[in-house]
């Protein structure tokens, strides 16, 4: 064993007479209703701007400062699950995400509001990893693929039920509701947690890296933040935006030094050995390609829906509400289904699937029929839940326990920065073919032909999409079922 890895000792509390299920209990619904946070207010931005007399590049920080403060607390979370125990990073994350959703609720002005979202954002980037974390060191693999689809269910299903339930809420009441109605269901979430969440691991407390902290700070804040501005025209210019290429720039060279770094010292912030055992890599690659795929869906699909068919924000949630159900009933199915039948037998069909889906949203039309794309919503949809908590599980597993903080973190970075990245290029792709349509057209001001540009946008977007479905089908042919060293060692005993 390696000095850099001894640090991430694994638990050493007696798990025999833990009760796992309140345990579980806990953390769906504390990540369920901080996560979904991360899309409940972009659908209320248009009443929000003229509520709070600020443009809407300013009220974007929003949805940028949420996404870039837990890109950055994320890859620290490697070193916090080792500092602090179950109960403390739970509660913690909690009490402050509720903390920041009370702000939220009684700010007056929009300055408030940031700095209820950045202490929301807080709390869910913590969140994340001290609950799949929990889950790897709670269960054995052999019955982690069902507890991980019940994390599935969340980390996907909340963000994805977001603007619908948004929708239905802003249709009748006020902005604030969104808080409102958010609060009792966070102090539900501790108290239960308080009476029910045990302990599954012993703090080993590691050195701290204070240069390790700044650089990742800067590298993937830098590159959450470019990528999220470039797609939103950051600084008025999109990628022509010194703010956008000059923090990607600094955040590229900071996670450079990152990597190197955490290949020389001792005792790592996120130990990046991880990367030896080939599942888990094979992994990595899908999990970006798959939250590349969900979160530019979930971008394009309104702005085809109500630039294109001319759909309300309401309609449009209802047509993305069938899908977005069913990921979240089906998500633990696909984990008992893991746990029975390995990887194989989920992520091949499910590849499949999503190429299919991709290369039919490259010939829909202004005709499409409202039903054809809820079918084609709900194909996707569960496409991405037979991959994602699958792939993310088989990799998780062939790690030794004493990267699991590592493993964790990792691969809940990667969603954050794959996500922004996602945004920005797929927005970016759809834009410059709208824009090339209309000037083909002759007559680029013709309000009649903007319809037909979206279309021509998002067609160009998604044909690069079903490029990428396509290297997701070729690398599932590559995985195979793993087991950890550990489990190795037991079975040749």
């Amino acid at each position: 064993m390696n000095s850099a890895s001894a640090t991430a000792a694994p638990s050493s509390v007696d798990l025999g007479n833990v009760k796992r299920l309140p345990i579980l209990i806990s953390l769906i619904i504390g990540a369920f209703f901080s996560i979904l946070n991360e899309t409940l207010l972009t659908i209320a931005f248009p009443e929000l701007v003229n509520e709070l007399n600020v443009t809407a590049s300013t009220l974007q920080w929003l949805s940028t400062g949420y996404m870039l403060v837990v890109g950055v607390l994320v890859p620290a979370s490697a070193l916090l699950v080792q500092w602090f125990t179950t109960r403390q990073m739970f509660l913690g994350a909690m009490i402050l995400f509720t903390l920041g959703t009370l702000v939220c609720s009684i700010s007056p002005g929009f300055s408030l509001l940031l700095v209820g979202r950045l202490l929301q954002a807080g709390g869910t980037g913590l969140m994340l990893p001290v609950m799949m974390n929990t889950i790897l060191v709670l269960y054995p693999p052999e019955k982690r693929g069902a507890a991980m689809g019940s994390i599935g269910l969340v980390i996907m299903f909340a963000p994805a039920i977001g603007p619908t339930l948004s929708g239905l809420i802003l249709d009748s009441l006020s902005w604030r509701w969104l808080f409102y109605l958010v609060l009792p269901f966070a102090v539900f979430s501790i108290i239960f947690a308080f009476v029910y969440l045990k302990n599954v691991s012993t703090p080993t407390k590691p050195k701290v890296d204070i240069l390790s902290i700044i650089l990742s700070t800067i590298g993937f804040g830098g590159i959450v933040y470019g990528f999220s501005s470039s797609g939103e025209g950051g600084g008025g210019g999109g990628w022509s935006s010194p703010e956008v290429y000059g923090t990607l720039a600094a955040g590229i060279v900071a996670l450079l030094l990152f990597v190197w770094r955490q290949l020389r010292v001792k005792e790592p912030l996120m130990d990046l050995r991880a990367f030896r055992f080939p599942m888990f890599t094979l992994t990595a690659i899908l999990l970006i390609i798959m939250m590349m795929t969900l979160f530019s869906t979930m971008s394009l699909l309104p702005f085809l829906f109500q630039g294109a068919l001319l759909l309300s924000v309401f309609a449009s949630g209802l047509i993305m509400l069938p899908g977005s159900l069913l990921n979240g009933l089906i998500s633990p199915l696909t984990g008992k289904l893991f746990d029975k039948f390995g990887p194989r037998a989920l992520v091949i069909p499910g590849t499949i699937l999503l190429t299919i889906v991709m290369f039919f949203f490259t010939r829909v039309t202004v005709e499409t029929t409202k039903p054809t794309f809820i079918l084609l919503h709900i194909c996707i949809m569960i496409a991405i839940s037979m991959i994602m908590m699958p792939t993310q599980t088989n990799g998780l597993n062939q790690l030794p326990s004493r990267y699991y903080p590592h493993g964790t973190a990792i691969l809940n970075t990667l969603q954050q920065v794959a996500g922004a990245i996602g945004v920005a290029l797929f927005i970016g792709i759809m834009s410059s073919g709208q824009e090339k349509f209309l000037l083909d057209s002759g007559d680029p001001t013709n309000k009649a032909l903007w319809p037909e540009a979206m279309v021509a946008g998002v067609h160009n977007a998604f044909l690069v999409g079903f490029g990428f479905a396509i290297i997701a089908l070729v690398l599932s042919f590559f995985i195979k079922r793993t087991t950890s060293p550990e489990q190795q060692d037991n079975t040749n005993k």
